[in-house]
């Protein structure tokens, strides 16, 4: 087995995270004198919340309430609203609304502008509690193996020297300049994936699949390889040899790891690709069947609707609701 074809945890961690990358993400940071709450109904599918400055708690409608600590990195998986406090109990007096559009719960009015405390800052004037916010408002079909794998709320500790990348973020929040929301989007995505590799391998053996074949040298291995080259015409026994183990011994071993045989693994892989493909490019369904390794149109086609029930136009036409929402952790 070659050296080079030797995958963790992470390499797959990297492929599931091309689908959140953020374009234009609504990035802040507020400022907060307590009692504060923050009611989000933002729809957001994942969103970034690191307390820089006072701990706080997330309060999700449908689960307990989550200590975040200060200096700590949490991840809250949407859609579904929460409630972001600095502690339980605390009525909310601001609703946040895609888009970063918030109102007063007392009497609805808008508070953009009244509370506006410059570029990317919001909140109250020497606000005691300092958070970052970034929210991903939109996400793929690939994304879904790493979204449905995490709870509600994921909360990191980095230690007790904390994490140079939200120092460099939130330097660049208050910068004006040209590139700057594609910067800002980078750092996102950079500490987003340090957070979620972090968590990840806290799980141990309680971590899905995916993630536990970095334990198994030859299914790791094997995850790499449809990865990487996911529009090879992969067999079973092609990709046995490549990583050298029997097909017997590959397909007993991948399907008890990762949960389903190597080829079914890699047709849900591809219809996630081209679902995404699909929304996000312009490419015309040939492009995008050659691209995920089918020959033809049809054969795609005929695989898509198998796997989404409507035909690979229809989709990219309306999409339907993601998978995502409401997904267990």
């Amino acid at each position: 087995m070659s050296g080079t074809d030797s995958l963790t945890g992470v390499d797959v961690l990297e492929a599931l995270l091309d689908g959140p990358r953020a374009r234009g993400a609504f990035l802040l940071r507020a400022l907060l004198d307590p009692p504060w709450s923050l009611r989000v109904e933002d729809d957001a599918p994942l969103t970034v919340i690191a307390p820089l400055h006072a701990s706080l708690w997330v309060c999700p409608d449908d689960g307990e309430p989550v200590a975040v600590p200060q200096g700590s990195v949490a991840i809250v998986r949407g859609p579904e609203h929460y409630t972001v406090t600095d502690a339980p109990g605390t009525q909310p007096d601001v609703v946040v609304y895609p888009g970063g559009r918030c109102t007063s719960t007392s009497d609805g009015r808008g508070l953009w502008d009244e509370r506006s405390l410059g570029v990317r800052t919001w909140g109250d004037v020497g606000g005691s509690a300092q958070i970052l916010v970034g929210s991903y408002e939109g996400h793929g079909e690939a994304s879904r193996p790493l979204l449905s794998a995490l709870p509600r709320v994921a909360v990191h500790d980095p230690g007790p020297d904390g994490s140079p990348l939200l120092d460099v973020l939130v330097s660049e929040l208050a910068v004006e300049a040209p590139g700057q929301r594609a910067l800002l989007d980078r750092l996102l995505d950079v500490l987003l994936i340090s957070t979620l590799r972090s968590w990840f391998s806290t799980q141990a053996s309680d971590g899905p699949g995916w993630f536990r074949a970095q334990q198994d040298p030859a299914v790791g291995s094997a995850l790499t390889l449809l990865h990487r080259e996911v529009a090879h015409p992969w067999t079973v026994e092609e990709l046995a040899d490549r990583v050298g183990i029997s097909r017997a011994a590959l397909g007993r071993r991948f399907t008890a790891i990762v949960g389903e045989a190597p080829m079914g693994y890699l047709t849900t892989w591809r219809m996630a690709l081209a679902a995404d493909r699909l929304t996000s490019s312009d490419a015309t369904v040939a492009a995008v069947a050659r691209q995920v390794g089918y020959a033809t149109p049809f054969s795609l086609s005929t695989a898509f609707k198998r796997a989404y029930g409507v035909s690979p136009q229809q989709y990219r036409q309306a999409p339907p609701p993601s998978l995502v929402a409401g997904a267990g952790g």
